[in-house]
């Protein structure tokens, strides 16, 4: 950008920043669960439109995770590769193979704009694409099938006429982990490529006429120099970029490093690692220059190498303009793909804002120039030719209603073999990928597209925080200690829809106050929230949502092919690979007798998809638990970041045991360094045959001992997790039905929320309860629309609030509560949640109740805790047996493990009645709420 152009730009964004306050001059966009917003459209002249694959058998189907953007040698094509979930249900409710792939996108472009030339399907991927130099063919990574797949032009179409080339994989390295074919390059002279093996830590070189492979590199130091056994190195191997016919370069995330390729003849060698602060993802050359640039996950950088000397130049961090006068933004931008402008400024793709940035890359650093709203999550830029038009994907938006979604299950765990039925109203099914395209904004429109974005992040909304920080603070100042409880993936329909406020469907709350009276008591007793939206899709970003407030790039890219069976390990709660990292070897070889004990197997305590701490040093640091260690508050944790296994019959499986206190038996084993030594060694996480009630019981046992001595930690966390449902053969105390564990879970809930009600600290404590996810039911709103309550002194009673809130403004309160700072950008730039708490409010109480259904269960309740619910003939809740026939060869093991499909059917079977609504409208159901409720309890007596 010349001089004036900046001057101009500067210049403008700061007279129209100075009016944000006098005028709106921003678009009003599509709220996210994040709490920003959509404007895709706000460039002049943008055009968007889904990735709708136009093959048959289903023409109509709009593809998700566009994950990567190739340009042809001439610049006159675009290649666009799906790597995202893409499973496809017939009428029949199975799946449709034909349909259930990834995608290549095929288009023509130029300075007017792109035009879809043809779409071609692979089986499945992981970001790798790759053009031949002559542009007459390319290459596709072929993810969890460990192949690469030629294309080759047969007039003026593309086509694989070749058997894709086996990589010659067994498995991965890592705990059941299968390979994974990631990002791969052709050589400059056509004849090979290189291909990074993800999950093998490795890098293969192929013959492509061949089509076999020449030699293949490990990467990790050990393996190399057997000198360096242990030492961490290589690994995640990404994406691959040739700076010439013999040399390359390769980015590897878990360890923070870029490694320089030298390939001679058929010998690949490593020939130098450049360390970078954050994980570096996508790569680009810019030859005339002789730079390497690299997006960093986790840090928000930009790594920029000096290719004559092979050394880190400069490590810039990305942010706002700095005309805009704002401070520097905290961690969350999610830099993840570049494009090189004709001029050599850089456009960035950051998926953590949803928007594209114009950067200046310097020798000494960079500027970031201007910023372009986008779709959901952009994951991949290109430009025309000449720079003047850019192009766009992103991997996903928002899903809408989903009335035929998922009914109470276990989503799986290694994959989603399944979704939810001839619906396909599973969420990530409901969230498309698309295209955008737009004009290289001249300055006067880059200064207007800049503060959209900036107000679509939050930045403005000044007068709502400051108002909510006032409320705040007076909380603040009685409040003393929080208590954190995450439950498991439930709709806000599916449990609250009966209410007699609020915007539910009573037709789609089959988990209603028959089932969970102490959900419905605290939403009437104190705050009913109706428009609460989880941040997370599923249980992998939603956990990690819900305790860092942000997801890193990588785990966006690896959470849908992972629940889509495509490959790929569940890496979240502070695992990969089925690996909890920051256990010692010995210790991950106690965890898990079956695991392998190569001294270079995820060596050290890197957490490739754990968000980072604000600061650099803060490594894989940046959870709530984190932020609360470092401001000197007490934590104590109940079955967060769990290493333990609970599988029967597996190697070092913890038996199941009711109050394991009294014998002295240790259940849980740490997942994480600084939870170790502030966890109960004595509760049970994540396990369906465990009743909740004794994981209340446990925690009530620590709590009594604390709040005696006036000890209560600042913060606990405490995950109640049997409303996920499971193990309904191995279910202890007659706990084995769905109705039966939604009532345990929701028991146990209402019993810690008594206990503290009585407790000395009382006046000082507030209760948090979020789900980590609402994947596995319906909602008529919103697939993301959850239940959350927040209770205890201050909170008002008796009140609807509408506000709308998401996972992050939850956490931004807890923050404001213990006088926190943000954990990253996303919750320093939400607004708490002002609108539940009232200051002058000084009295609370609360006593839990029993759902009917728990009678038939061996757990001791009292017999009047028992809250009557009469059921009507033919209403009868279900019993094991039956349970069990229905869910034969479900895999109940631990979270997310399932065939949907099946369960989910199983499941409105046993507790629906009549057909599911279908209408995906997003009524409002608090207008004539009375006659609703009154009309489906007429129409549907024995509704569950």
């Amino acid at each position: 950008m010349g001089i004036m152009h900046k001057a101009f730009l500067f210049g403008g964004l700061l007279a129209i920043t100075a009016s944000v306050a006098a005028r709106d001059h921003s678009e009003p966009g599509v709220a996210l669960p994040t709490g920003q917003r959509l404007t895709p459209l706000a460039a002049p002249g943008a055009r968007f439109e889904p990735l709708t694959t136009r093959i048959a058998p289903h023409p109509e189907y709009v593809a998700d995770g566009a994950a990567a953007i190739a340009v042809s040698p001439d610049g006159r094509e675009m290649l666009v590769l799906t790597s995202g979930f893409n499973l496809f249900n017939g009428s029949d409710g199975k799946r449709l193979p034909a349909q259930s792939t990834q995608y290549v996108f095929r288009y023509a472009i130029d300075a007017r704009g792109g035009r879809l030339l043809q779409t071609t399907r692979v089986p499945n991927s992981y970001s790798g694409i790759a053009w031949q130099p002559d542009g007459r063919g390319f290459v596709v990574g072929g993810g969890v099938d460990d192949v690469v797949h030629r294309f080759e032009a047969h007039g003026s179409r593309f086509a694989e006429t070749r058997a894709p080339i086996a990589l010659g994989h067994a498995s991965g390295n890592g705990a059941e982990v299968k390979p994974q074919a990631a990002g791969l390059a052709v050589s400059p002279d056509g004849r090979r490529a290189l291909v990074a093996n993800y999950y093998n830590d490795s890098i293969s070189l192929i013959d492509l006429a061949a089509g076999k492979v020449i030699a293949e590199r490990d990467l990790r130091p050990g393996k190399i120099d057997p000198a360096q056994a242990g030492v961490p190195g290589g690994e995640n191997p990404f994406a691959i970029v040739w700076t010439d016919a013999t040399h390359a370069w390769v980015s590897a995330p878990r360890d923070r490093q870029l490694v320089a390729l030298k390939v001679v003849g058929d010998a690949v060698r490593v020939t130098g690692r450049v360390a970078t602060l954050g994980a570096p993802t996508a790569l680009l050359v810019d030859p005339r220059l002789g730079r390497l640039y690299a997006t960093e996950d986790n840090a928000d950088r930009l790594a920029i190498i000096d290719l004559k000397t092979g050394r880190l130049a400069a490590e810039p961090r990305l942010g706002l303009p700095d005309a805009l006068g704002a401070a520097p933004l905290a961690k969350g931008l999610n830099a993840n793909a570049l494009a090189l402008l004709p001029d050599h400024r850089l456009l960035v793709t950051m998926g953590g804002i949803n928007a594209v940035a114009l950067v200046t890359p310097r020798a000494d650093g960079a500027s970031v120039d201007g910023l372009v709203p986008t779709g959901w999550y952009p994951s991949a830029v290109a430009v025309s030719r000449d720079g003047g038009r850019v192009f766009v994907v992103n991997r996903k938006s928002p899903p809408g209603p989903n009335p035929l979604g998922c009914a109470p299950k276990l989503a799986i765990y290694r994959g989603q073999p399944n979704a939810c039925g001839a619906a396909n109203q599973y969420i990530f099914q409901l969230e498309k990928a698309g295209l955008l395209q737009f004009a290289l904004p001249k300055p006067a429109a880059l200064v207007r597209t800049t503060l959209q974005v900036a107000d679509n992040i939050g930045l403005t909304a000044t007068q709502a925080r400051a108002a909510a920080n006032t409320t705040m603070a007076a909380v603040r100042a009685r409040i003393k200690h929080v208590v954190f409880i995450i439950k498991e993936n439930r709709t806000y329909d599916q449990v609250l829809g009966d209410l007699a406020v609020g915007n539910g469907d009573p037709r789609l709350a089959i988990l209603g106050e028959r089932l969970s009276p102490n959900h419905h008591r605290l939403a009437r007793d104190f705050v009913t929230l109706d428009n609460f939206y989880d941040s997370g899709e599923q249980s992998s970003t939603g956990w990690t949502w819900s305790t860092a407030a942000r997801v890193p790039d990588l785990l966006e890219k690896t959470a849908p092919v992972n629940y889509a069976g495509r490959g790929l390990a569940y890496e979240a709660e502070e695992a990969d690979r089925f690996i909890y990292t920051a256990q010692t070897p010995a210790e991950r070889h106690a965890t898990n007798p079956a695991l392998s004990t190569d001294p270079d197997l995820l060596p050290g305590p890197a957490l490739l998809t754990a968000p980072d701490g604000d600061r650099d040093e803060e490594t894989g640091q940046g959870f709530l638990w984190n932020a609360a260690i470092r401001a000197g508050l007490s934590v104590r944790n109940y079955g967060f970041s769990d290493a333990s296994v609970y599988d029967l019959g597996k190697p070092g499986f913890i038996p199941l045991e009711r109050e394991p206190a009294k014998t002295g038996t240790r259940i849980y084993t740490p997942g994480d360094r600084l939870l170790a030594s502030r966890s109960d060694p004595y509760f049970r996480g994540f396990d369906q045959k465990m009743p909740d009630y004794w994981r209340m019981l446990e925690w009530q046992r620590e709590f009594a001992v604390a709040d005696a001595k006036d000890a209560v930690p600042a913060l606990t966390l405490l995950r109640l997790s049997h409303d996920h449902f499971g193990d309904f053969s191995d279910a202890i105390d007659g706990v084995n039905t769905v109705e039966t564990q939604m009532a345990d879970n929701d028991y146990a809930l209402g019993q810690v929320i008594e206990t503290i009600a009585q407790s000395r600290a009382r006046d000082s404590t507030l209760i948090f309860v979020i789900e980590d996810d609402a994947q596995n039911g319906a909602d008529h709103v919103d697939a993301r629309r959850s239940v959350a309550f927040i209770v205890g002194p201050m909170v008002r009673h008796n009140a609807l609030v509408s506000t709308r809130y998401t996972t992050v403004s939850l956490l931004r309160t807890i923050e404001a509560v213990l006088g926190l700072a943000p954990l990253g950008l996303n919750d320093a730039l939400a607004v708490p949640m002002a609108d539940v708490f009232d200051p002058a409010m000084t009295g609370w109480r609360y006593h839990a109740v029993a759902a009917d259904v728990l009678r038939a269960t061996q757990l001791p309740i009292p017999r009047d805790r028992f809250v009557a619910a009469p059921v009507a003939a033919g209403c009868a809740p279900h019993d094991a047996a039956y349970w069990a026939a229905a869910m034969r060869g479900q895999n109940f093991a631990t979270e997310d493990r399932l065939d949907t499909d099946a369960f989910n059917a199983a499941l409105w079977n046993g507790l629906g009645v009549g057909a599911q609504p279908s209408t995906r409208g997003g009524e409002d159901f608090r207008i004539q709420r009375t006659a609703l409720l009154a009309g489906v309890s007429a129409a549907e007596p024995c509704h569950r």
